[in-house]
């Protein structure tokens, strides 16, 4: 059964940036022992930034400096204690890669890397946007992946995540999106997925901030189109739910990924790995960041242009359903 949500209500925001920060502090208020590192700056006014003044004896500042951070991480997380580290995403994968696979993951550490600004959220151009790490952490042994779809998911991750073991990367994006859920009431289990809407005709399978534009995306298919989609918060991208994955398969035969991330090696590339492993003869669509450097512009505007937009996703599903099949 469908968990219920608040996909009709645009405004409804959250920032699941701050409410990490937030749940740091409610963490330590109620006396659970922990590490926060973090680089580059963390605003005074931000929850996180409340958070070091209040308990600067368990605060790190690494600066510019985003591979000793994690480095350091491990390095703390051996003394014991889980470390949380927030990184700016891009600079996560891209800078400290080496450290986050040998130092992180080979030491199978209890670190909680929090990557900030994924996809293209920093509305900072290429070099700022956060899109081929999801392909990284898929190809790293130990590490688990999850992408909360809003800022009540994501402090459910970071208070279960303190009694986990093993790394872990905690994808967030940068600001404001609309929450997903109606409540927190509901039941979250790293490892498997939840279904947000019931469907017959096919299902979207997505993460993060985009099972929310999924959801509307459900919404115009049902209005416009007359197809009936699932869609399913696949908000832990390592190890996935292969349960879900297959009893989608088998009851809509279709499926369609979402992801603000690039088409290659992301949510979509390892579902298609496993769907084709297992013998999967439905219609399968990637709808994502192209294979290209994305343009300059609001994240708003950079969503529509490569249809991940609510209309977008419409059109593309409904343009793979009415193709022909292809016979090899």
């Amino acid at each position: 059964m469908a968990t219920q949500t608040t996909y009709d209500f645009d405004q409804m925001l959250s920032n699941a940036r701050e409410a990490y920060g937030e749940e740091l502090m409610r963490m330590a208020d109620a006396g659970l022992e922990f590490f926060f590192t973090y680089s580059d700056n963390v605003a005074p006014s931000s929850s996180a930034g409340k958070f070091v003044q209040k308990y600067p004896d368990r605060c790190f500042n690494f600066g510019i400096a985003e591979p000793n951070q994690v480095g350091a991480s491990a390095g703390l997380a051996l003394s014991g204690r889980v470390v949380f580290a927030q990184v700016f995403g891009p600079f996560l994968s891209l800078r400290a890669a080496d450290q986050i696979h040998t130092d992180i993951a080979y030491n199978d550490v209890n670190v909680r890397l929090i990557g900030t600004h994924a996809g293209v959220t920093a509305a900072g151009g290429p070099t700022h946007n956060c899109i081929a790490d999801l392909a990284l952490y898929r190809a790293i042994p130990n590490l688990t992946v999850v992408v909360p779809a809003d800022a009540g998911q994501c402090v459910k991750m970071i208070r279960q995540s303190m009694d986990f073991e093993g790394p872990m990367v905690i994808r967030i994006d940068r600001g404001g999106s609309p929450d997903v859920y109606a409540d927190n009431s509901y039941e979250l289990t790293f490892g498997k997925a939840i279904e947000t809407l019931s469907g017959s005709d096919l299902s979207i399978v997505s993460a993060g901030s985009s099972v929310y534009w999924s959801m509307r995306g459900a919404k115009i298919l049902k209005e416009k189109y007359g197809i009936s989609a699932r869609v399913i918060d696949m908000h832990t991208i390592k190890p996935l739910d292969t349960d879900m994955l297959l009893k989608c398969a088998a009851e809509t035969k279709n499926i369609v990924t979402v992801e603000e991330h690039s088409i290659n090696g992301g949510l979509g590339g390892g579902i298609a790995e496993f769907l084709l492993e297992s013998g999967f003869t439905g219609k399968f669509k990637r709808i994502g960041l192209p294979d290209t450097f994305a343009v300059l512009g609001d994240p708003d505007e950079v969503y529509k242009y490569y249809g991940m937009d609510p209309d977008g996703i419409a059109a593309s599903i409904d343009k793979l359903l009415i193709a022909p099949p292809i016979i090899l």
